[in-house]
């Protein structure tokens, strides 16, 4: 007698856009019980248009929708939902006090007024919070570097903060000192960690195509292949305004930049079929691209999107939207293309930024012999009778 195994049911957790808004989509095959339980979630409405049960995207509603089902279905998720809203541990509410609290707004008017960027603004306010946090009741006019040090050790090492964050952590509280001078930090005595001397990770030319011809969604493929061809930033992308692309010329003006810089890039030729039928198939309203019409697309996404084509192209790299502006420059070097116009297409202040491809670049190194290669080489020519020796053989 054959036995006939029931299947768990598969439910497709979605991110989507209805009705101008973003939502979290559910839908499965036909099974009453499911769809008892997901009427019982209030926050879940049917829609005949999506042909599926939909409610605000968010990370609550995606526990709540995992929690109900946990035993009834076995949940896949798409691309964007599955690196865009990974579920992280609540962080927990900060206790500052409120002469603190005010003090903290002062800082950030203080900020501003020094024309510091939004992201660095949020930055150096996160940080002075977290540190308030730590001290809790200690005056203000009592801290020391002491105090500083002692949040270091207890807080970044623990954590596992990098350099950069560590070296950004000294610049906010140098700041601090300066916009409340009474405090006893002594910011001359206080040191930031070296820079890590780290290599960017770089892509060759054919895994870049293998990665474009694996990217199958029209969209996303436009997305990675603009990052690449002009060498942007994941911010500047985000940014770029469907105004701001001159097809005629062939350029890409990139505007306020790190550093509130404006520059000019190159449109390569050769994307614009691609870009032109991903315009004319989604049609963003503002942005080059967009999730919402006429609003920003996510970083998350890109990356999320990133990570999915490198591993059906089989690059085992660890690729960010950053490797493949590093491909950009590193290519741009190896084509035989002066440092000094790399340096204003990617838009670095100083040459030292750019130098650093130099370091990558294939083109010189391969020029140099390794010892070993001169060595079998005398080898071979002190024994032509034996043309064939190899280190895989034996002499």
């Amino acid at each position: 007698m054959k036995i006939i195994h029931n299947k768990i049911p598969i439910l497709l957790l979605q991110k989507v856009v209805h009705k101008n808004q973003v939502r979290l989509l559910v839908t499965f095959p036909f099974n009453y019980e499911i769809k008892s339980k997901i009427k019982q979630l209030k926050c879940f409405v049917w829609s005949k248009t999506l042909r599926g049960w939909h409610s605000d995207f968010t990370s609550k509603n995606i526990l709540l929708i995992k929690e109900t089902l946990k035993n009834d279905v076995k949940f896949k998720s798409d691309a964007s939902l599955q690196y865009e809203l990974q579920i992280k541990p609540e962080r927990k509410n900060r206790v500052i006090s409120e002469e603190n609290k005010e003090i903290l707004r002062d800082y950030v008017r203080y900020l501003k007024g020094k024309c510091y960027s939004e992201s660095t603004i949020k930055t150096y306010y996160t940080f002075i919070a977290d540190f308030f946090d730590y001290i809790q009741d200690i005056p203000l006019i009592s801290l020391t570097n002491r105090h500083v040090e002692k949040f270091i050790e207890d807080i970044f090492i623990p954590r596992k903060y990098s350099i950069s964050t560590h070296r950004q952590f000294i610049s906010a509280i140098k700041l601090f000192k300066a916009f409340c001078p009474e405090c006893k930090i002594d910011e001359i005595q206080l040191k930031r960690p070296s820079k890590s001397k780290i290599l960017p990770t770089v892509l060759s030319k054919e895994e870049i195509i293998d990665l474009l011809r694996y990217t199958k969604n029209l969209k996303h493929r436009a997305v990675l292949a603009m990052i690449y061809s002009a060498g942007l930033r994941i911010s500047e992308l985000l940014n770029l305004e469907l105004k701001h692309i001159d097809i005629d010329r062939r350029q890409i003006i990139v505007k306020n930049s790190k550093g509130r810089r404006d520059r000019n890039i190159i449109l390569a030729e050769s994307f614009i079929p691609l870009m032109l039928n991903y315009i004319n198939s989604y049609n963003p309203k503002v942005y080059f691209v967009e999730g919402v019409p006429s609003q920003k697309y996510s970083a998350e996404s890109v990356r999320g999107f990133l990570k999915r084509s490198c591993q059906m192209a089989n690059i085992t790299k660890r690729v960010t939207p950053h490797t493949l502006r590093h491909s950009y420059a590193t290519h741009l070097l190896e084509n035989g293309i002066d440092l000094r116009y790399i340096q204003e297409l990617l838009g670095h202040a100083k040459p030292e930024t750019t130098m650093i491809y130099t370091h990558v670049s294939k083109k010189d190194l391969l020029k140099i012999e390794s010892p070993l290669d001169i060595a079998l080489k005398s080898l071979v020519e002190s024994n032509k009778n034996n043309i064939n020796l190899r280190l895989s053989g034996n002499f």
